[in-house]
């Protein structure tokens, strides 16, 4: 694969940042896809390694040597269509995904992996460019018709996958536009919404039919956190009566609390109660009520939510931003010959974190301080592990300035309403309980009732929720005809 040298003679190219000047004047990407001859020095670096552990390492099982070799030769159409076998949004993967196929790359055993990711994201723009993205059109349909509840990654990969098996496809969505958390999770900065409408336009030519803010339960709902545009709602026996088969694939949207002292004092918010009106506002769909322009703002929690926190922070000028993590500081480098090919715990800096960050870890929260209803400041604590325990360490307590505090700990399980609504069997996490192998894989106790992505395995990547998303189309698929051709 790619040239049989190359991996000794190429260094890994990274993909090109706008000066962080430039990119906090606004909320689009700033990273621009390798050149062709990037691409092409890249796709060199592919060793011929005999056992593509990259390809394991991939959830969606992408078939990375061939695309790597196609682009090295120059035959982007081809590399496309590889890619596009096994991948159903490359736009979004090859932005956000943090590439566990790199983490598993042969060459990663001693050296800088392969930039598997990057010549994912070269390949599906110049596909977009060049509009050899094309709807795939059934030309047989099946009368069949089938319901997807949320319009997330794994939904919209499980709509299209039907789609092109012929089946009549409605995907229900609670919110006003489509995308799930993909368009209100993530800021624009880290990927911009129209690759979602492209996609889109796509599947409504191939037969997809969107119905958004509508709500799929007994009765409406509310909860603090988590978003929700619904006008109308549509009973779980009115589904399941109207079609043959129902696919649960909303996201894990119940956020993780922090029950201390203060919690209830304004300027303490959910995450998502930050990021997804930030969406809104630069969709043009209404201002955002949080505003940290001028504010002390820290954020607790130290993964990928937090990280969206502190770049939306500092793109609203935020006096000072801080991010705490409880768990102890990260090694600087994995332990390679103990972890590879599987994911290592290490320091990870995000492109937020290099925008403007005071970044601290092994700190717990003690306390919100106000004055008058309004968060004034944070109370905190150091704490060290013991045999996998969390122990304060005495005389450790200080206090910081703050104005926002954004929650982003993370997820704990689906809306329980919709599960409880339609009557589902739950595994211990609260988490739709549903095999992934063998026959009824991904099928629930309701009769033609399937769950897949976040809803069935719990809060996770995009990409895992687009395998989830196929594979439960391939079950729904032959659950209706009997047998199925679409791909694992």
């Amino acid at each position: 694969m790619g040239k049989l040298t190359g991996f000794m003679e190429f260094n890994r190219l990274s993909e090109e940042y706008l000066p962080v000047e430039k990119r906090l004047k606004n909320n689009k990407e700033f990273v621009a896809h390798l050149s062709d001859e990037q691409a092409h020095i890249q796709g060199a670096r592919c060793m011929d390694c005999g056992i593509p552990f990259c390809t394991n390492g991939c959830p969606v099982n992408n078939v990375i040597p061939d695309w790597n070799d196609l682009v090295y030769r120059g035959n982007w159409r081809q590399a496309l269509d590889v890619l596009q076998s096994t991948n159903n949004f490359p736009e979004i993967t090859g932005r956000i995904c943090p590439a566990p196929c790199e983490a598993a790359c042969t060459l990663n055993i001693n050296d800088e992996a392969v930039g598997i990711k990057s010549i994912e994201h070269a390949i599906i723009d110049k596909g977009n460019e060049n509009e050899w993205v094309l709807p795939q059109i059934s030309q047989q349909k099946t009368g069949k018709k089938v319901a997807i509840v949320g319009s997330g990654p794994a939904g919209l990969a499980a709509a299209q996958q039907l789609a092109r098996a012929g089946h009549k496809v409605v995907v229900f969505e609670k919110n006003s536009r489509i995308g799930g958390l993909m368009r209100y999770g993530i800021p624009d900065f880290k990927l911009e919404k129209q690759l979602i409408d492209l996609r889109i336009t796509q599947m409504q030519a191939e037969g997809v039919e969107f119905r958004t803010s509508v709500f799929v339960g007994k009765t409406n709902f509310s909860m603090k956190g988590v978003s929700n545009d619904a006008k109308s709602n549509v009973t779980p026996d009115e589904l399941l009566k109207s079609f043959d088969a129902v696919i649960l694939a909303g996201g894990a949207e119940q956020p993780r609390d922090l029950a201390v002292p203060g919690r209830e004092l304004e300027g303490v918010h959910y995450a998502l109660e930050f990021l997804i009106p930030q969406n809104r506002e630069v969709a043009g769909d209404g201002k955002n009520p949080i505003n940290a322009h001028g504010k002390h703002v820290v954020v607790i929690g130290g993964g990928d939510t937090g990280s969206d926190c502190v770049g939306t922070s500092n793109r609203q000028g935020a006096s000072s931003v801080a991010q705490w993590e409880v768990m102890p500081v990260p090694p600087e480098v994995e332990n390679r010959p103990l972890v590879w090919p599987n994911w290592p715990i290490k320091m990870r800096t995000s492109s937020s974190h290099e925008e403007g960050c005071a970044r601290d870890w092994s700190v717990a929260t003690k306390k919100f301080i106000g004055v008058n209803g309004k968060l004034t400041a944070i109370k905190a604590v150091r704490v060290d592990w013991q045999e996998g325990k969390m122990v304060e360490i005495p005389g450790s307590e200080f206090e910081i300035k703050a104005d926002l505090a954004f929650l982003a700990m993370g997820f704990t399980n689906p809306l329980q309403q919709v599960l409880d609504d339609f009557g589902v069997e739950k595994d211990p996490r609260g988490n739709v309980k549903a095999s992934t192998e063998g026959a009824g894989c991904y099928k629930t106790n309701v009769d033609k009732l399937f769950a897949a992505g976040d809803m069935r395995r719990g809060q996770s990547l995009v990409v895992w929720a687009i395998r989830e998303g196929r594979q439960a189309a391939r079950a729904v698929d032959e659950f209706l005809m009997g047998k199925t051709l679409l791909p694992r």
